[in-house]
């Protein structure tokens, strides 16, 4: 297992390149922040604002520095501009299991493929080289987009975590989990993530 909360990872193919999250992309986010506060309907922390979108960042800086997660920024190589945020977190090293989530792109880049490719890229790195062995993923159970785009890079449904969680605005929220399992990945998920991926082309 290679997993170091310390190392920049620098996760990369020809269309998207994911860096560590850091402060300073403040200015490569805050347009979506302010003009597309939609994105943040189903979160569990807003964005949605200049203040709301500095607090975001700093917080997942943070998680990263106590060792709980492990946030990163998009970049679409092909548009040349920055496309959202997506996370590592739930990292249970012991365990050899994390989430994957905290994910959100910008309109212009929604249903453009970049989402197959960073998810390649991420399971790609938490199987072959951290040596996770589960992956998991939540979504509220209301957002069904969310939740198609889940199914569709392989994951398999487990159930329905009924009000665990609460939302932005204060109301209870059920969570669908979802996962990718080690033998998945390497039996059928990448090699079938990866035809979506060329057939995008």
């Amino acid at each position: 297992m290679d997993f170091n909360f310390n190392s920049d990872y620098i996760l990369e193919n020809e269309r998207v390149l994911l860096r560590p999250l850091q402060l300073s992309d403040f200015q490569n986010l805050v347009n979506f922040s302010i003009n597309e506060p939609e994105l943040w309907q189903y979160s569990l922390q807003n964005a949605a604002g200049v203040d709301e979108l500095m607090k975001y960042l700093q917080d997942a800086i943070k998680a990263r520095s106590q060792q709980r997660e492990y946030p990163f920024v998009v970049f679409d190589k092909i548009k040349q501009q920055y496309a959202g945020c997506t996370r590592f977190y739930d990292v249970q090293l012991v365990n050899k299991t994390m989430q994957l989530g905290y994910t959100w792109y910008g309109a212009n880049f929604q249903g453009t493929g970049i989402n197959k490719n960073c998810k390649y890229l991420m399971l790609e790195f938490a199987f072959e080289k951290a040596g996770m062995e589960r992956i998991e993923f939540r979504a509220d159970n209301n957002n069904e987009r969310s939740i198609a785009a889940m199914k569709s890079i392989g994951c398999t449904v487990e159930g329905v975590l009924r009000s665990n969680l609460q939302r932005v605005d204060g109301t209870r929220r059920d969570s669908i989990v979802l996962s990718i399992l080690r033998n998945e990945w390497f039996e059928k998920v990448k090699e079938m993530l990866m035809n979506k991926i060329q057939s995008s082309l």
